[in-house]
């Protein structure tokens, strides 16, 4: 691996878990239709689509999901209930503290949504400490789309070897290194940090 001069994070499911079960058990509390939280997502993963993809904002997200479940809170109830599914995942939020520590330019990466990104960015302070952040719902692309590559590009001013991408989905890796990038697939922290250790970027981290 050649050292990178930026990296780029997802975020679902390497910095942060999140859990779409937890938004549907709240919400079936206040729901007047039976839902099944395990199915929450896959029953509406074609609204969620459109607004992960900037078609709907979240006002119209809320009045669709409220339509088809009757649920009776408020809007902002509602962006409590499915923003509030998410947890760090500590190893990894260390691993970025320490690659910023050697110095290196990083970016967040993901296909996600406006009540997701404002929501982690009030809990967790590492959210901060990034140089740009790419999200489908602001461009109209979703990974992998190479569209959301380009901006990722224009962004980070960076292109090919020059950008280490980090994701835990084969297909989003696969189309960031068919733009010469170098790729990581996430699988589990302790991996990600020793394949990091192998070229030695994290060397007096």
């Amino acid at each position: 691996m050649l050292r990178p001069s930026a990296i780029v994070f997802d975020l679902g499911k390497v910095l942060v878990d999140f859990d779409y079960a937890i938004a549907g058990r709240r919400i079936a509390s206040r729901a007047k239709a039976a839902i099944d939280p395990a199915r929450f997502v896959s029953d509406h993963s074609d609204l969620l689509l459109r607004y992960e993809l900037g078609q709907v904002t979240t006002r119209q997200f809320f009045d669709e999901i409220r339509v088809a479940t009757g649920f009776d809170g408020s809007f902002e109830e509602f962006g409590r209930f499915f923003g509030d599914i998410f947890t760090p995942i500590q190893p990894m939020v260390e691993l970025h503290a320490a690659l910023r520590r050697k110095g290196f330019p990083t970016y967040i990466f993901s296909n996600t949504n406006d009540l997701a990104v404002e929501h982690i960015r009030r809990s967790f302070p590492f959210f901060s400490n990034f140089d740009g952040y790419i999200f489908s719902y602001q461009h109209g692309a979703m990974k992998p789309d190479a569209k959301l590559y380009e901006v990722v590009e224009r962004e980070a001013k960076r292109h090919g070897e020059e950008i280490l991408y980090l994701d835990d989905r084969p297909e989003n890796i696969a189309a960031g290194a068919a733009r010469g990038w170098q790729v990581l697939l996430h699988e589990s922290p302790e991996k990600t940090r020793a394949a990091l250790e192998q070229p030695k970027l994290l060397v007096g981290a």
